[in-house]
């Protein structure tokens, strides 16, 4: 085979994996897999994930249900902290969303956040099929500890990470920008303003989990 040959075959399938992304983000087939509080008991098949992390009140299950379409596929629920497993969602049969346990409820006992911290470190630090991970934070407020300890993390073990910046709908656009100025200085991470109320966000951050999804490919 020429040169010539071969490069357009690596164009051929360069668009042939673009197009595939493009198809299997519908987000027409969402369905719960599960709940899993050990690694050992997480689905086997090497469809990639895309993770979902942040504080037990920033809006995890409610940004899952706006990205989706689907007002109950994650339950949201009024006491923060309920999300205590690795949920996984299959999305058309491609690939999983993966809703973290949610970090920084006081309400619990030490030792059960801790197991929580164990279970979250293990995950991202072991998965061979994460590619990438959605960090969430409340836009109206800073990042505490444990924001600025995961974010250091990813950026030091080069996970693939979009700080997503949920409750846009509370700032106006001077402040919102500000933030991302933020993110964007202290980190290099672009940030997306996100908003489950009016949807701002849901293209931008749906064409980052494709990017993510099309590097996996």
């Amino acid at each position: 085979m020429s040169n010539k040959q071969q490069n357009a075959q690596l164009r051929t399938v360069r668009v042939y994996r673009k197009f595939i992304s493009f198809r299997i983000l519908k987000n027409k087939e969402c369905k719960f897999i599960g709940s899993f509080y050990k690694l050992s008991q997480l689905p086997k098949d090497n469809r990639p994930h895309i993770a979902f992390a942040g504080r037990s009140n920033v809006g995890k299950s409610s940004l899952l249900n706006k990205l989706t379409g689907r007002k109950k596929l994650a339950k949201v629920s009024q006491t923060p902290g309920k999300t205590r497993a690795l949920n996984f969602f299959l999305i058309d049969d491609k690939f999983y969303y993966v809703d973290l346990p949610g970090y920084g409820y006081a309400k619990v006992s030490k030792t059960e956040r801790d197991s929580w911290g164990e279970l979250i470190n293990d995950y991202l630090a072991e998965s061979d099929n994460l590619v990438g991970l959605m960090l969430l934070l409340d836009i109206r407020r800073e990042p505490n500890t444990e924001d600025i300890q995961l974010l250091d993390w990813l950026v030091e073990n080069n996970l693939p990470c979009i700080p997503v910046l949920t409750k846009a709908d509370k700032l106006t656009r001077d402040k919102i920008n500000r933030k991302v100025f933020q993110i964007k200085n202290d980190y290099g991470l672009q940030a997306i303003p996100f908003s489950t109320v009016n949807g701002t966000g849901k293209d931008e951050l749906t064409k980052g989990i494709k990017e993510l999804l099309v590097m996996k490919n």
